[in-house]
C-alpha cells in the first residue's frame, strides 16, 4: 500500500509539472506593454510555487517507498535541528519577499506612476449591466455631468449636460471600447451605481470601478485585435451580461472611427 501511494504522489508530481508548463488552460496573448512584466513575475511565481511542490512530492513518494513497508519496532525519528529550520526559514523569507519586491515595482509602474501628457484620455463607467464609454470631443475636454441628466432611453447614459459647450462634441458609446495602437491610454475607470470591476484580460488590467470616485489606470495595446472586457466583481443578478467589446485599431482608422462619431 504505501508503495502505491509513493507511485501516485510521484505521478500527480509529474502530472501537475506537466500541466503548468503544457498550459492547456491559460490567459490568452497579452497585449500590452506591462503585461509582459505581469507574466513574466507570474511565471516566476509559479517557477518557485511549483518547484517546491514538485520537491515535496518527489521526496514524500521516496519516503513512503523506503520506509512505508511493514515494520516492527518504534519508527526512527531524529531531534529537532536549528540550523535546518533556520536555514528553510531564511530561504523562504528571501524568495517570499524577493518576489513581494519584485510584483510591487511592477504594480507601480502601472498604478503609481502618471500617464504621459499625450495620452489619449478615455473615460469608462460602469452600470447594472453595461460598460458607457466617453470620449472628450475635438476640444479635448470632458463635458460636465449630472446625476439629474442620466436618461437612458435617450442614451445619456452618464448624465452629460447638454447644457455645457464642453460636452456638446462629447463622443459616448455602450459596450464598444475602441483605441489607438500603441499609444498610452488612460482610462478613468467610474461606476453609476454599485461595483464593478473593469477587466481587460489581453491587457492584464483590473480595476475596481467604485461609485462616487473616478480611478485612473493606463497602458499601452500593441496589436491591433478584437478583445474582451468583463466585469470582474459580482454586481447583481444579470452580472454575465456584463461584457463588452474592446477594438485595437490603427491610428488612421481610431481617428476615422471617432470623427463618424463625433456630434456634428
Amino acid at each position: 500500500m504505501a508503495r502505491a501511494l509513493a507511485i501516485f504522489f510521484w505521478i500527480l508530481a509529474i502530472g501537475t509539472a506537466g500541466v503548468f508548463i503544457a498550459r492547456p488552460i491559460w490567459l490568452p496573448e497579452v497585449i500590452s506593454l506591462h503585461g509582459v512584466e505581469v507574466d513574466a513575475h507570474m511565471n516566476l511565481t509559479f517557477a518557485f510555487a511549483g518547484g517546491a511542490f514538485f520537491l515535496a512530492q518527489v521526496l514524500l513518494g521516496v519516503c513512503l517507498w523506503r520506509f512505508g513497508g511493514n515494520r516492527s519496532g518504534p519508527a526512527l525519528y531524529w531531534h529537532e535541528s536549528p540550523r535546518m529550520e533556520i536555514a528553510w526559514t531564511l530561504v523562504t523569507a528571501v524568495i517570499f519577499i524577493g518576489l513581494g519586491v519584485r510584483g510591487s515595482v511592477v504594480w507601480a509602474q502601472t498604478y503609481l506612476t502618471d500617464a504621459s501628457p499625450n495620452a489619449l484620455e478615455v473615460e469608462v463607467t460602469g452600470q447594472q449591466f453595461a460598460w458607457n464609454v466617453r470620449y472628450a470631443g475635438p476640444d479635448g475636454k470632458f463635458g460636465r455631468t449630472r446625476p439629474d441628466k442620466v436618461n437612458d432611453s435617450e442614451g445619456n447614459y452618464i448624465g452629460v449636460d447638454e447644457n455645457d459647450p464642453a460636452g456638446q462634441d462629447d463622443v459616448t458609446t455602450q459596450n464598444l471600447i475602441a483605441i489607438p495602437v500603441n499609444r498610452q491610454i488612460k482610462v478613468i475607470v467610474r461606476s453609476r451605481d454599485v461595483l464593478h470591476s473593469f477587466f481587460v484580460p489581453a491587457l492584464r488590467v483590473k480595476q475596481d470601478a467604485v461609485p462616487g470616485m473616478g480611478i485612473p489606470v493606463h497602458f499601452t495595446a500593441t496589436k491591433i485585435g478584437e478583445y474582451e472586457v468583463a466585469c470582474a466583481e459580482l454586481c447583481g443578478m444579470q452580472h454575465f451580461k456584463m461584457r463588452s467589446r474592446f477594438l485595437v485599431m490603427s491610428n488612421a482608422d481610431f481617428t476615422a472611427w471617432l470623427k463618424a462619431r463625433t456630434p456634428q
